[in-house]
């Protein structure tokens, strides 16, 4: 009789085994199906992310740049609103027979005392003459003032009577010798005995 129980017990509890064992095999398949699912889900939520982030990017930096527009706008805006102001207060003073501007009247006494002056020293200085002088009043576009002593550059050819340049080959013209000459001894020339 014990046995007989022992074994009820035992095919009971194998009966509960294969059951269970049944049950675990359909939950294992729903876990590696849902495992599958799952990842799926995980990449596509990655990708959600990722758009999310590129989006938010791409939007904070527009932002910025409406910011940095709005901020020349206004500036602009601000001189606009200057200039305007000027231009109305320049407009009432010709018309009151003043200069629009104190600027533009101290520049204009400026020119004005610049052009009395050419004309003064036109009048005062002598004629021109020679090569690029012509009397005209005006030097060569080359020409610079200079305190030195002219040096040839070129010579006139018998000949031709047309100046040629030297080119490479143009004389020497030692400088003169400067205040520091005065502490180097002058060589003595010994002579040659034959």
């Amino acid at each position: 009789e014990r046995l007989n129980e022992k074994k009820e017990k035992l095919l009971e509890k194998e009966l509960v085994l294969e059951e269970v064992t049944t049950l675990t095999g359909k939950l294992r398949k729903q876990a590696g199906q849902g495992q599958s699912d799952t990842l799926a889900l995980a990449q596509k939520v990655n990708d959600y992310q990722a758009r999310i982030r590129e989006v938010t990017r791409k939007m904070m930096a527009s932002v910025s740049e409406l910011s940095m527009y709005q901020a020349t706008a206004m500036k602009l805006q601000q001189e606009v609103h200057l200039r305007t102001t000027e231009h109305n207060e320049a407009r009432a003073r010709v018309d009151r027979g003043e200069p629009p501007t104190e600027e533009a009247s101290r520049e204009w006494y400026r020119l004005e005392r610049d052009r009395l002056a050419r004309l003064d020293a036109k009048a005062s200085a002598p004629p021109a003459a020679g090569p690029g002088g012509g009397g005209d009043g005006f030097a060569p576009a080359t020409a610079k003032r200079t305190t030195a002593e002219p040096r040839p550059n070129a010579y006139i050819a018998d000949e031709i009577g047309i100046p040629k340049p030297y080119g490479a080959l143009a004389p020497f013209k030692p400088v003169e010798p400067g205040s520091s000459m005065r502490h180097i001894r002058a060589p003595v020339s010994k002579s040659i005995e034959i």
